[in-house]
């Protein structure tokens, strides 16, 4: 059992069964076996902005069968993605059988990454290529500084489609619960 970050070698590739060990307080994602450190506490702005999407979403998922998770909650990614484990700022998962005591085994339908300074290039880059590769339905990236939300669907090739940048004026729903009727306004008030 590891029980400080720093008793493991950053450059060295470990297992799904060695992230369940860990005992540290940091919070750390596992891509494709490598450790990637995730950001200190997010800012008051990054959990004003998830607080009211996973409200939104809460409230209209309550009494269907997808269900909508926050930050911490650990994404155990399809096994084509050997050794990933992600915790992204929030994601919808229509597939109760995915849905474990650990987290969520396999892709959710939506994954919603809010960027916060200096996660960019991981959010942008490594995590649009994991979660276009493992399937997930929908993702979605919000620029909370620029105020805008950018979509990404999954096409019927299995490669994201980015939609039109969404901006305060618009209303956006998911694909897969189109009467969810989300203002941009809204997200960043």
């Amino acid at each position: 059992m590891v029980v400080n970050i720093d008793e493991l070698d950053l450059k060295k590739q470990y297992t799904i069964v060695d992230y369940l060990t860990w005992q540290f307080k940091e919070r750390v994602e596992l891509l494709y076996g490598y450790i990637f450190k995730m950001s200190p506490a997010p800012s008051s702005r990054h959990q004003l902005v998830s607080g009211t999407l996973h409200g939104t979403f809460w409230n209209f998922l309550k009494r269907q069968k997808c269900k909508v998770f926050v930050a911490p909650f650990d994404v155990y990614l399809p096994t084509q993605i050997k050794n990933t484990v992600v915790q992204p700022d929030l994601c919808v998962v229509c597939d109760p059988s995915k849905i474990h005591q650990k987290g969520c085994v396999g892709s959710p339908d939506l994954v919603i990454e809010i960027l916060s300074l200096g996660n960019s290039r991981n959010e942008m880059r490594e995590k649009y290529d994991l979660y276009e590769a493992c399937g997930v339905l929908e993702y979605w990236v919000v620029f909370i500084e620029e105020q805008l939300l950018q979509r990404y669907h999954l096409n019927t090739k299995g490669v994201y489609e980015a939609q039109k940048p969404n901006v305060v004026g618009d209303v956006v729903s998911p694909l897969f619960v189109p009467d969810l009727m989300l203002n941009v306004e809204e997200i960043f008030e």
